[in-house]
């Protein structure tokens, strides 16, 4: 499916929704050494740990209120709820005021919004997308994403040391500047069904209790629910990404050369090295997305997903036993290619799962692999000053190796489910 074949809906969004990773990304990368440099790592780890509780439960919400009041509303709200975050974030950091502390709150409610707006765009690609072509779909918004990866860290290495104020400023006016083009350019797309009026006798509890009532239904659907805890165990190694490997890079590398010409090298510091692999990450990611999606779409879901999470563990590894620029380049390879076996395929599969009417809310459902991986993973920082680097490593590689049991055993539920239920997809 080609892109000027897209929805409108999904044009304006690709292309708006570009600038604002682009930015994004100047700076979050950085963050975590930020806040290690600033409260230590231990206490860093904690207070990650923390700002993702919100998160998880924010998460949920707003895919409840994708369903029930809109997804166009909700993305519209949470875009701006995250640029006037930033903009307290980057007050925390004014050259006339500095606070860690307030920069840390801000940028917790940025990714409570942020996790608003997550259920509501995925389900608004189910909601005007054919099936056939939704893996292609994701795998296209997931590529622009990724191509913010190569860039934003490139751009952030330059500008952020001396301007993450403005940096910080500008992202908040790009997310607003995203709200106020979704509110003007796209139409909601959520199946018109019978709204549930609040209870007439008032109660304040009535929207929770309707809200827990629906996700229930889908904590019952056992398939739907090992695919999460399968995707949290194997989040545990692509949230390092942010989170452990810039600490473990900027503890272990010394200055380098990362290639030479005669009487001339080109030497690289901690953190530029950080810089070059997230950037490899983010352009083979970028180049390769559609490609390996396209080619992982011709076999067996259940492989995919169980040959990804092994890939995963094996990166770890090499991570782990490497301080050369080179091997940690190699390292970021192989866990990029993992990254990619199931970028697209994983969204399509919950797509399938979802009823029609529930989109938002097994949307919202399903990025539980990322938040609760995102609230368990920064606990990574503070195990290496108890275990040290090898064997933190090494357990993730383990929880990674978990993973691929999960999913196999999920589809071993899934096609049962498919024998006794011949309307399953």
């Amino acid at each position: 499916m080609r892109i000027r074949d897209w929805d409108p809906n999904l044009k304006v969004r690709l292309f708006s929704e570009a600038m604002m990773n682009i930015t994004f990304w100047m700076f979050f990368p950085f963050l975590t050494i930020y806040f290690a440099e600033e409260f230590g790592k231990s206490k860093a780890g904690l207070l990650l740990v923390f700002s993702q509780i919100f998160s998880v439960f924010a998460n949920l919400m707003g895919g409840y209120c994708a369903d029930r009041f809109g997804r166009k509303r909700m993305m519209v709200l949470s875009a701006i709820g995250q640029g006037l975050s930033f903009i307290a974030f980057a007050l925390s950091s004014s050259p006339w005021f500095q606070s860690p502390w307030m920069g840390f709150v801000a940028f917790a409610i940025a990714g409570v919004f942020g996790s608003f707006y997550w259920p509501a765009s995925q389900a608004m690609v189910a909601d005007v997308v054919d099936e056939k072509d939704r893996s292609n779909v994701f795998a296209i918004f997931y590529t622009s994403i990724n191509i913010a990866v190569v860039v934003g860290p490139i751009l952030g290495a330059i500008f952020y040391v001396h301007y993450r104020f403005q940096l910080l400023l500008v992202a908040g006016v790009i997310c607003i500047l995203l709200g106020l083009i979704l509110a003007k350019w796209t139409r909601e797309t959520a199946p018109v069904q019978k709204r549930e009026a609040f209870s007439p006798d008032g109660k304040w509890y009535y929207f929770l209790k309707n809200q827990l009532n629906d996700y229930s239904l889908i904590v019952k659907d056992k398939t739907f629910l090992l695919f999460i805890i399968a995707g949290i165990l194997a989040g545990q190694t692509f949230m390092q990404l942010d989170l452990l490997i810039p600490v473990y890079i900027k503890d272990v590398y010394t200055t380098q050369s990362l290639f030479s010409l005669g009487d001339w090298s080109f030497s690289v510091t901690g953190e530029q090295a950080f810089g070059i692999v997230l950037a490899e990450n983010g352009f083979l990611v970028a180049l390769l997305t559609v490609f390996v999606t396209k080619w992982m779409g011709k076999y067996y879901e259940r492989n995919v997903f169980v040959l990804s999470s092994i890939v995963y563990a094996i990166s770890i590894v090499l991570f782990s036993q490497t301080t050369w620029i080179w091997g940690f380049i190699i390292a970021m390879a192989v866990f990029t290619f993992a990254e990619l076996m199931g970028a697209g395929l994983q969204q399509s599969f919950v797509s399938r799962l979802a009823p029609e009417h529930m989109r938002g809310q097994y949307f919202a459902a399903a990025s539980l692999r990322f938040t609760i991986s995102r609230t368990i993973a920064p606990l990574a920082i503070p195990l290496t000053v108890l275990l040290g680097y090898s064997w933190t490593f090494f357990v993730i590689a383990i929880l990674a190796l978990l993973s691929a049991g999960m999913y196999w055993v999920m589809f071993y539920s899934f096609e049962k489910q498919k024998i006794w239920n011949p309307n399953v997809k």
